[in-house]
């Protein structure tokens, strides 16, 4: 990229961070830096809470590996892929009833009412892992639409788009993640009905289905591996989970719904794009999107860059607003301490720590998938306890057995120690299906039994 061409692809970079910088309020107080509130201390109306519960999950990592699995799977790696925003709904559904029958205000400190310390400090670091994977995984796709992975371009768009949303994130927190993603979600939605129109007009619905298979070797494994993970994985996402608390329980839960409706078809669609691919000999590659874009020409690369930037964007800075909840509320209430006013110093001091440790896998290059997948099954132990709260008497015991137990299930599987026999299908995802469906029956089975030891 050179030229006035690339001085172009730049400036938009810059002007993408000038506008989110320009629209978002310096907010001072804990409640909108915290809790996304108004300067008058009113929660976000249920139309910006709506947008950006959409937009937030749309990461660019998603829609990437949306297209990916698209052209890998056709229609059925697009469909498994987005199975995931039906966590949404659940997600909102599971908080609105502890909110509603167990008066919970977060989640850590749910955990720490009813499971002790030790379990609000293992879902905490849970946390911090997920926010970790957040950065490096948006990151690394924005830079792949500037240069190859490892070279000056793609290190440095990378790191420039970084530094742009910790600025404005900085600015104001939660409240400021809030109001820039209504502008970042219309910037999506339009980039997204651009690219489709660019590609599904050249076929049928006959061909957009033809290259799909409805075997579990042809990604129904992973449709499957999605449906267990869905009960488990948004609870260790701050992201979402954070805005379940920020405003009165219904509009919270019908924002969730919609959110996660919408979601759901968008990625759907953003997955045709990969079908494209396939259908027009691109074929599977580590970033179908950039390698489509690049085949249509400089308008179609443009294009899918704002997509990818917006959707990054997003994401990346209701990470850092959620880190800066987390280590500047949250922790510190479970060493019993209120920091007051140095609560928002201290989060704006973590937001800038992980700008510059959360690159660094995206500098030694890592697999976008696996923040998803990997992440999906280490924290499977999550759904019995809180989807299933209330159904027996809450310990430490119960949590800690279920907590751990997913958790040594995911890392055995990253290191290859789950025996094959585990395997349903043969796969590309056998070993991950098998691996999700046994862990949770066993995770959930664990979990029952010690509360009712302990009712006893």
């Amino acid at each position: 990229m050179s030229g006035s061409l690339g001085v172009f692809f730049w400036g938009f970079l810059l002007a993408y961070g000038g506008l989110m910088y320009w629209l978002s309020p310096r907010t001072v107080t804990a409640g909108g830096f915290f809790n996304g509130e108004d300067s008058q201390g009113r929660s976000a109306s249920p139309w910006l809470l709506t947008t950006s519960i959409f937009i937030s999950w749309i990461f660019a990592k998603s829609v990437t590996n949306a297209a990916n699995l698209g052209a890998e799977f056709g229609l059925v790696g697009g469909l498994a892929y987005a199975t995931y925003w039906l966590s949404i709904p659940l997600c909102g559904l599971v908080i609105y009833r502890l909110r509603r029958r167990f008066a919970a205000t977060s989640l850590v400190g749910f955990l720490t009412s009813n499971y002790g310390r030790a379990a609000a400090l293992a879902f905490s670091a849970a946390i911090l892992i997920r926010l970790f994977n957040e950065v490096w995984s948006n990151t690394a796709v924005v830079g792949g639409y500037y240069g190859e992975p490892g070279t000056a371009p793609f290190v440095i768009s990378a790191l420039l788009f970084t530094a742009v949303t910790l600025a404005y994130s900085m600015r104001g927190g939660l409240r400021s993640s809030i109001l820039t993603d209504a502008a970042q979600a219309g910037i999506f939605v339009i980039a997204l009905v651009c690219v489709l129109g660019l590609v599904l007009p050249q076929h049928s619905v006959a061909e957009l289905t033809s290259t799909s298979s409805w075997t579990l070797n042809a990604g129904v494994d992973l449709l499957l591996v999605a449906c267990l993970q869905l009960v488990s994985y948004p609870f260790h996402d701050p992201v979402l989970t954070d805005r379940g608390f920020i405003s009165q329980e219904a509009s919270m839960l019908r924002a969730f719904t919609v959110a996660g409706v919408l979601g759901f078809f968008a990625i759907l669609a953003f997955s045709l794009i990969g079908v494209h691919a396939d259908l027009t000999g691109i074929g599977a590659s580590s970033n179908v999107p950039a390698a489509l874009a690049r085949s249509l020409g400089i308008g179609a690369l443009l294009v899918m860059t704002i997509v990818m930037i917006s959707a990054a964007g997003s994401t990346l800075d209701s990470t850092f607003s959620s880190l800066a909840r987390l280590t500047g509320r949250e922790l510190p209430a479970l060493a019993g301490r209120d920091l007051g006013t140095r609560a928002v110093g201290l989060g704006m001091f973590a937001m800038a720590v992980f700008a510059l440790l959360g690159n660094l896998p995206m500098l030694a290059g890592t697999d976008i998938l696996k923040a998803t997948t990997i992440s999906g099954t280490m924290v499977m132990g999550l759904a019995p306890v809180f989807v299933l709260h209330g159904l027996v008497r809450p310990s430490a015991l119960a949590f800690h057995l279920s907590f751990w137990t997913g958790l040594a299930l995911g890392v055995a599987l990253t290191l290859g120690w789950v025996p094959a026999s585990w395997a349903i299908g043969d796969g590309k995802y056998a070993l991950l299906l098998g691996t999700n469906l046994y862990g949770l029956l066993i995770c959930t089975t664990l979990y029952l039994l010690a509360g009712r030891v302990n009712r006893q």
